[in-house]
């Protein structure tokens, strides 16, 4: 029987550096080199892999939406001629690729799956190895038409994870959905939760250059800052608020610099700094002023996944009140809707 064939996009991160004189950084066919004396790679149970390493290499803090957009296209344009891929990636943007990547392929029919490590494959101890091979076998045997985040024997929806350690193995989590799937000793996927596939054509979507942004409240924040963050030519807010979605809203500055932003269309989504739990503009006084200047609820999204969102929707072009209204409907599994609790 034919192997699956699985393309691997290798955009840099952790997973293949080195060390240097400045700390571990991308090195240039590393990682092939160290694939090339993996012998599990190798096994009959191995899909066929073609590795693509990108050039340049970059640490994931460096990572723009171009490269998202990259990342995408390379997908689409391989979509038919493999039956899987794997994005090996650095951990510290992974959330935010992989978040992008679900509402950017639509139409997707076959497991994308985004991985990378917290040590680098050439050290001795690292976790590497467990996770590229995990990522392999899902991306060549599991068929589940999402985009998918496989770290730490875990399998998580992408916009649903976020990293949740900096230094621990288990370092990705997704704390407002189940996980998809286990990877222990045996490869156990929740096929309850997986979404189906979309059965309109694979198209890419791209994110293009919107102008978004994140600020994170803390108390004392001066609503001077607020509004510095609101100014022209910024098209959309991810607010990130205290417990189910509050602010100061006693500071009539603050509340007004929202009103006067979402006025002239910027759209502000509300999510919560909580790592669990969701946003709710009706339970408070405080959130029903936000509500009430027209700040819209983000529900139980991630800010990595909230702030894609934005990207994408705008993008194609939407009016910001079409964007405030999509941006509060589950499009990619990426939010609970209010009815399902």
């Amino acid at each position: 029987m034919r192997r699956p064939r699985v393309y691997v996009a290798y955009t840099g991160g952790t997973i293949g550096m080195r060390r240097s004189e400045r700390g571990y950084r991308p090195a240039p066919g590393a990682l092939l080199e160290r694939l090339e004396a993996m012998p599990e790679l190798e096994h009959e149970q191995m899909p066929d892999v073609e590795v693509v390493e990108y050039v340049p290499l970059l640490d994931s803090s460096d990572m723009r939406p171009a490269d998202w957009v990259r990342i995408a296209r390379d997908i689409v344009e391989r979509h038919d001629a493999y039956d899987g891929f794997v994005v090996l990636h650095g951990t510290d943007t992974l959330a935010y690729t992989a978040s992008a990547l679900s509402f950017m392929l639509r139409g997707l029919r076959k497991p994308v799956v985004v991985t990378g490590s917290q040590v680098p494959l050439v050290e001795l101890r690292n976790d590497a190895r467990e996770n590229l091979v995990n990522a392999l076998l899902i991306a060549g045997t599991s068929r589940i038409p999402e985009v998918l985040v496989s770290f730490g024997g875990r399998l998580l929806r992408g916009n649903r994870a976020v990293k949740v350690s900096s230094d621990g193995f288990d370092a990705f989590d997704s704390p407002n959905h189940p996980v998809l799937g286990r990877l222990g000793t045996r490869i156990e996927i929740r096929h309850h939760r997986i979404r189906p596939a979309d059965d309109r054509p694979l198209a890419l979507e791209a994110v293009g250059d919107a102008k978004v942004g994140a600020l994170r409240l803390f108390p004392g924040v001066d609503a001077e800052v607020l509004r510095n963050v609101l100014r022209p030519p910024l098209q959309g807010l991810v607010l990130e608020c205290y417990g189910v979605g509050n602010a100061p809203v006693s500071d009539e500055a603050f509340l007004g610099a929202l009103a006067e932003a979402a006025a002239r269309g910027v759209v502000i989504v509300d999510v919560s700094q909580c790592l669990e739990g969701r946003v709710s503009l009706d339970d408070y006084a405080n959130t029903r002023a936000l509500r009430d200047v027209g700040v819209v609820s983000g529900f139980d999204m991630t800010v990595e996944a909230a702030l894609t969102k934005l990207c994408y929707l705008f993008e194609r072009g939407d009016s910001p009140e079409r964007v405030r209204e999509l941006v509060q409907l589950d499009l990619r599994g990426e939010l609970t809707p209010p009815d399902d609790g």
